[in-house]
């Protein structure tokens, strides 16, 4: 059975979502993933006019729609409050918020119907949503919600150069200082076990390896340099190795991620945000990609942010979104077996 279109959302009016969503479609190959945009259709007119690119649009009121329309126009699927949308590039507007929280309810719901494969986010402005009500961090929590799991997990990852690299952050968007108090031997437990699932299940890795940084450098130097590494971390691998995953360390963390070490490994635990992101983005910039794990659907999102301050030049670059569309693809293809 052929692979069912994949929803892609709206993200931030203001930044640059929309316009990587318009240039990956420009770039779509034979073998690229069919999807289609949830968005005001009139607002896209407008803005491939702005950004001066010159992409077909076809409004589409099923989902079955969109890969009749695919190879001569970019599907969109609108929705009342989606239409007569005011934005203005660079600069958002907690007004357009009702509008992408819609878009993302909408693409889970035609994932949990099954006539969407998967779902590729585009970035959201977290403060402009939260200054409207938005009582969620970000994607990875807002989206666990919606499945009734509250535990979803934030995975990164860049396929290329080879070895790849995935990370997964134990505490995620917290303060430097909290981190330490925030660091529960249960949170490495839980991001552990769905980790090892995932990369079985989603990524054909038929016995998972994953490696575990330390929070102290030099994985705490047997205290002297800190004590998490003793208290938490360490028990934590002790259960997961009681589950019997192949997990290692704590492991010093400024070691962790070259060549030769990520061979070792098919992911790497980190204590927390930057830890995971630094290696990752400095390896692969372009090409990151977010995938949230512990989910009954396909999530994947391009690895960066909304862009606002190069949103209004039009020279925002595809790669990471065309690689998040493609690891959607494969997820779900893999799923569906």
């Amino acid at each position: 059975m052929p692979l069912a279109p994949i929803a892609v959302t709206m993200g931030e009016p203001a930044g640059i979502g929309p316009e990587i969503t318009l240039k990956a479609w420009a770039q779509r190959k034979a073998c690229s993933p069919t999807f289609f945009l949830i968005d005001s259709i009139q607002r896209l007119v407008l803005l491939s006019k702005t950004l001066k690119l010159e992409i077909p649009f076809q409004t589409i009121t099923s989902v079955g729609e969109a890969a009749l329309v695919y190879k001569s126009a970019l599907p969109v699927l609108e929705r009342p409050e989606m239409q007569n949308l005011s934005f203005s590039l660079g600069t958002p507007d907690p007004a357009t918020s009702k509008a992408v929280i819609a878009s993302i309810d909408l693409a889970v719901k035609l994932v949990g119907d099954r006539q969407a494969a998967a779902i590729v986010t585009n970035p959201i402005q977290k403060a402009t949503l939260q200054a409207s009500g938005f009582a969620f961090p970000g994607h990875t929590e807002y989206l666990g919600h919606l499945a009734g799991s509250m535990r979803s997990v934030m995975m990164l990852t860049v396929e290329r150069p080879q070895p790849p690299l995935r990370v997964v952050p134990v505490t995620v968007h917290e303060p430097i200082r909290k981190v330490a108090h925030l660091l529960t031997t249960e949170a490495i437990v839980h991001c552990g076990r769905v980790t090892a699932k995932a990369l079985h299940h989603d990524f054909g890795i038929a016995q998972p390896r994953l490696a575990v940084a330390g929070l102290n450098p030099h994985a705490g130097e047997s205290g002297e340099m800190g004590d998490e590494e003793i208290r938490i971390i360490a028990p934590a691998l002790e259960q997961l190795r009681a589950d019997g995953i192949d997990v290692r360390g704590p492991m010093p963390a400024d070691t962790l991620f070259h060549d030769a070490a990520r061979a070792n490994y098919d992911a790497v635990l980190c204590m927390y945000h930057d830890q995971a992101l630094v290696p990752l983005k400095t390896l692969d910039f372009a090409g990151g990609v977010n995938v949230t794990l512990g989910l009954p659907f396909v999530r994947t999102s391009p690895d960066h942010g909304t862009a606002l301050d190069i949103a209004t030049q039009g020279c925002a670059d595809p790669t990471s979104f065309i690689a998040a569309l493609d690891l959607a693809a494969r997820i779900a293809a893999r799923r569906a077996t």
